[in-house]
């Protein structure tokens, strides 16, 4: 989730009540769906990994809880860090199941040309 200043600390609240909600339609009890988010702006405020929260409520406390930061939004060194970081073995990630990376964001990075790279794998949602 983009917690740069363009987004602003009440966007960036309300995007987190909106992933928040959009959680319960998820089945993250049953172990089927694991989610795992950060936010950022010039670098990751705040994150989880996949394999942190095992429940619907343990998700969306845990969504609620990431940090607004301000900044510039880099999007490409975002995705890197979810590449690199949160999409391995070690914090959850599952070989033989799809991912699914999901960017809330009101524009470009300050860094668009590695962005648009690295978003090849991603769907990407402007607020």
């Amino acid at each position: 989730m983009d917690a740069s200043r363009n987004i602003g600390s009440v966007v960036f609240a309300q995007a987190k009540n909106f992933v928040s909600k959009l959680i319960d339609h998820f089945d993250v009890n049953s172990g089927l769906i694991q989610v795992g988010a950060c936010s950022y702006s010039e670098n990751i405020s705040s994150s989880f990994n996949l394999n942190a929260h095992r429940t619907v409520v343990a998700v969306r406390s845990a969504v609620l809880s990431l940090s607004y930061s301000g900044g510039n939004a880099n999007t490409a060194a975002a995705l890197v860090y979810v590449r690199t970081v949160m999409l391995t073995l070690a914090a959850g990630d599952r070989s033989d199941v799809p991912n699914i990376i999901v960017i809330l964001t009101d524009g470009p990075s300050t860094d668009p040309l590695s962005a648009r790279v690295s978003a090849i794998f991603c769907v990407i949602f402007f607020c």
